[in-house]
């Protein structure tokens, strides 16, 4: 859905819209969208500026970040934007940015796609990494088995060899006591 400035100006858009998964382009192959994105929003115009208030709601499947098993990850956000158009920055002068310039986007052309300021909410909600179960105990770092379904059949490796004097210390002092 375009959002149009021309038509913001003249009235207020309620929206309630619903994305099937594989509708919105996240940009990323770190997860996958697995239920429909519910959209509940408002836009408007503000002061030469598309406001878009509202909630979004859905669950993503991502991967374990020890296991690399895959984990549904339920994502709901409320988001209040404003969006400024690009051109009502100056080029030539040279200008510093006050705290509440940092709250807001911009476009270019007549207006901006919903589906772009979806994408977008959606990515800074799902969390940078996932893990599956709080006790993962992830995957061989030498074979690459998965240690919570698999038994690692590697040989157990002691580390650095230069320290197999001292090991052999330790079980003799061991066996002594």
């Amino acid at each position: 859905m375009f959002l149009d400035v021309k038509e913001l100006a003249l009235h207020k858009l309620r929206l309630h819209q619903s994305y099937a998964p594989g509708a919105v382009d996240y940009h990323t192959h770190d997860f996958r969208q697995i239920d429909p994105l519910e959209v509940r929003a408002t836009a408007e115009m503000v002061d030469c500026q598309i406001r878009i208030s509202g909630e979004l709601h859905t669950r993503v499947e991502m991967a374990c970040a020890r296991c690399l098993e895959p984990v549904a990850e339920e994502v709901a956000r409320d988001f209040d934007l404003y969006y400024r158009p690009m051109q009502s920055i100056s080029r030539e002068e040279e200008f510093r940015l006050k705290l509440d310039d940092t709250e807001i986007a911009f476009f270019e052309g007549d207006g901006l796609f919903l589906t772009d300021v979806l994408a977008e909410q959606v990515l800074l909600a799902i969390p940078m990494k996932i893990i599956c179960r709080c006790d993962c105990k992830g995957l061989c770092p030498h074979c690459g088995a998965n240690l919570n379904s698999d038994e690692c059949r590697c040989e157990s490796h002691s580390g650095d060899s230069r320290m197999a004097p001292l090991a052999r210390l330790k079980q003799d002092w061991f066996k002594k006591q």
